[in-house]
Formats: structure tokens, sequence, C-alpha cells
């Protein structure tokens, strides 16, 4: 439940900034989810850092490893400010050539333009908000980040219509300012965590003597966390070719699925929070070499999961047209938005089980599976869908069905890669358990 209040109010952020943005007109909203899909490219990165951080530290507290954990917290602090140099120095270089790439019209471009210069700060600063939470879920701790995300999107949602729409000081900064509410929010997280790392936490707790390069441990942290970030790399080329292969259609088109897959990934919530508690909880039994225990997680995670996705698909059914009116009032806006809702949300109990798959994966430390389930999502995805955009009387909702497919054959190929690699697991388990059995005992010294 701490997992889910954050993650909630995580999302908070976008759809408060969406809110206000919506009454700015369809080329606003165009801008800000165009600029969007490249957040995409740092929840990639993060990931490569959030889950190798939380795997290590959870095997690590599964074996009472305190020195370990605070190796591995110390040295993903380290990689968090080299990733946030990079997307500073990448986001501003790349913001005008992006934009222009993805948008619909002249409109859409300018606003997303405006919106990357004020939001490149946050998605910086994404990296050493989500390193700390990663380190506090691989220990169990979950209710700190929760209150600090509750605490920062109180500042986003005070900001907001202050600097969008220029409440109280009648200078309204559009977009621009969308982004800058968004920058100082987050900024005002990391600053919380830091503080409660060096006053409160006891197991991982954070010194400045340890921030030194440590390589091996660099190369431990990456070889989980490169797969789970290529999976979320893969969601970015996902979203990408939508994008692509909708611009034609107008800012209309990319303005209703930017809201209906804002509010699809707010329906995500709940399912994901129950793979980011599995995640660690399976992790710590692995470490402790409790591997009935971690089975159990998967199955009572995957139990819970699929009835969670079941009632958000009736809901996202009975509900999609209002949900995306809460954003905006243009018809054709609220007709695509609300049709992608409909369509979409019959793959949600298939999303439900990618995500516990995933979860699992990590816990074994093994998360290259999952990178190649999602590879097979947009390969599916991605050659029918550009024959489909070539054909006479090409819809939308052609790109949605095709999405709805891809997602369950993705759902059948983690759950037998699981599987296989979970067969595997027990097996090395097995084999290591009989050499230390087996093992003839060395021989005692004796002084001369």
């Amino acid at each position: 439940m701490p997992v889910f209040a954050g993650m909630l109010f995580q999302t908070m952020y976008y759809l408060v900034d969406l809110y206000f943005v919506a009454h700015l007109g369809g080329d606003a909203v165009a801008g800000v989810s165009t600029a969007g899909t490249l957040q995409f490219i740092v929840l990639a990165l993060t990931q490569v850092l959030s889950v190798g951080t939380m795997v290590l530290i959870a095997h690590a507290a599964g074996r009472k490893d305190r020195a370990d954990a605070n190796r591995v917290f110390h040295q993903s602090l380290i990689l968090a400010a080299l990733c946030a140099a990079g997307t500073l120095i990448g986001g501003y270089w790349m913001a005008d050539a992006y934009t222009a790439m993805l948008g619909a019209n002249a409109g859409t471009v300018d606003a997303a333009r405006q919106y990357l210069k004020a939001f490149l700060p946050a998605l910086g600063l994404q990296f050493a908000l989500v390193t700390t939470g990663a380190a506090l879920r691989g220990t169990g701790v979950v209710k700190p980040t929760m209150i600090v995300q509750v605490i920062s999107v109180v500042i986003n949602a005070i900001l907001a219509p202050i600097l969008i729409a220029g409440w109280g000081t009648g200078r309204p900064l559009g977009v621009y300012g969308a982004g800058l509410a968004s920058t100082i929010a987050v900024s005002a997280a990391v600053v919380m965590l830091l503080v409660y790392f060096i006053r409160v936490e006891t197991f991982v707790r954070f010194d400045f003597a340890q921030l030194k390069p440590h390589f091996q441990t660099w190369k431990r942290m990456l070889k989980v966390g490169v797969p789970a970030g290529g999976e979320f790399a893969l969601m970015f080329v996902y979203m990408g070719i939508i994008y692509v292969l909708i611009r034609d259609l107008g800012a209309n088109a990319q303005a209703g699925f930017g809201i209906g897959g804002r509010i699809m990934q707010s329906l995500f919530i709940p399912g994901m929070a129950i793979a980011f508690a599995a995640a660690p909880i399976a992790g710590q039994n692995i470490g402790a070499g409790l591997n009935d225990r971690a089975r159990q997680t998967f199955i009572v995670g995957a139990l819970m999961e699929s009835g969670v996705m079941i009632v958000l698909t009736l809901f996202a059914q009975m509900g999609g047209v209002a949900l995306v009116r809460i954003f905006t009032n243009d018809p054709a806006v609220v007709s695509i938005g609300a049709e992608f809702l409909m369509i979409i949300s019959f793959n949600f109990v298939a999303q439900g089980v990618i995500f516990t798959a995933s979860g699992m994966f990590q816990a074994l430390g093994n998360t290259l599976p999952a990178m190649l389930s999602s590879l097979t999502r947009v390969v599916t995805f991605a050659i029918p869908a550009f024959l489909l955009a070539r054909r006479p009387g090409f819809e939308l909702w052609h790109l949605w069905y095709l999405s709805v497919a891809t997602v369950t054959l993705q759902a059948v190929v983690s759950v037998a890669l699981l599987a296989r690699t979970w067969k595997r697991w027990l097996a090395a388990h097995a084999a290591r358990e009989f050499d230390d059995i087996s093992s003839p005992p060395l021989p005692l010294r004796t002084r001369p």
C-alpha cells in the first residue's frame, strides 16, 4: 500500500500538469505529450540504476551483509550523478531535433520545446530520487519515499496553477511553467530524501568517505540493471513508433493518445505497486536461500495482479469517456482518448502478468529474459503497424487492437521464460548446496 500511494502521487505530477496544460489548447497538450516521450529514455536509464541497486541491496539484506549494501548504495549515487549530467547535456543538445521529428505541426513543436527547457532538470534529478528510493525498497522500507512523494506532489499542485495559468501573479508561463513546477517539486523531493539518509536511515547510511568509484560494484549493478533499462528503452521505441505513425493524423490524434496514455499509466499503478513490492520480498528470500518463499511470492503476486487488473479493465470500459473529459472537452480528442482506453484495456490482465514476471526476474538478478520479452512485443507490433499505416482506410483503432494482441503474446513469452529461468536457478542452487555438503573438510592446521 505505501508503494501504491507513492506511485500514485508520483503520477500526479503529470496529471496535475496535464490538467492545466489542457486548458491551453490541443497544440499544448500534444506538445507536452510529445516531449514527455523523452521521459521513457530517462526511465530506461533510471531503471538501470533502480533495479541494480534494489536487487543487490535486497540480496545483501537477505544475507545480513550491511557492508555490501552500503557499498552498492554509494556507488549508485555516483552513477546517478553521472547519468544526470549526461541527461542535461544530451537533452538540451538534442531537444530541437527531437521535438521537430515527432511534432505534428509548428504549434506542437514549439510547445514541446518550451516544456523541455524547464522540465529537463527534473529529468536529471530523477536519478537521485530513484536510486535513493530503490535503496530503501531493497531493505523493505517504503514509507519515507511515499511521504516525500506526497509532499513533492503537493508542492507541484500548488505551483502548477501559479506558473502555468498565472494565478495570483498575472504572468502565465504556459507549458514552460508546467515543466518548471515539476523541476522545483522534484528538487525538493531529492533534498528531503538525502536528509533522511543522513539523519535517520540505519541499514544503509550516507557517508562521504564511501563516495569513491568501485568498478567491480558497477559491474555487478549494470549486469542486473542494463537489461532492465533495455526493457524500458523498448517501451520508448514502442511509444515513438506510435507517435511517428499517427503524426500525419494531426494534433488531435496525438493529444488524444497522449491523454489516454497518461490515464492508462495511472490505472496501472495498483498493479505496478504489487510487482514493485514483490521484487524486493522475493529478492531478500533468494538472498537468504529461501527459494520456496520466493516462488510463493510470485504465485500470490500474480493472483493479486490479475484480480486488480480485471477490476481496472471494467473501470476503463465503463468510464473511459468520463476519464478523458477530466482533461479536455474537445470532442475529437475525447473520442480518440476514450476509444484508446476502451480497446487497450483488454490487455490489462496480460500486462499485470508481465509486471509480476518482470519483478521476479529482478529478484533472481537475471533481467535479460524480461528485456527479450519486451523485444518480442516491439518487433511483433512494429512490422504490422507500419504495414497497416500504409494501407488505405488506416485508422487509429487498428493500432490499438494490434497492441492488445502483441501484449498478450508478450505475457505468454514472459511466463515461459520465467519458468525456464526458475528451473535453471533451482538447478544451480541445488548444485551449490551439493558441493558444499560433499566437499571434504579442510585439513586442520597444527602448530609446529
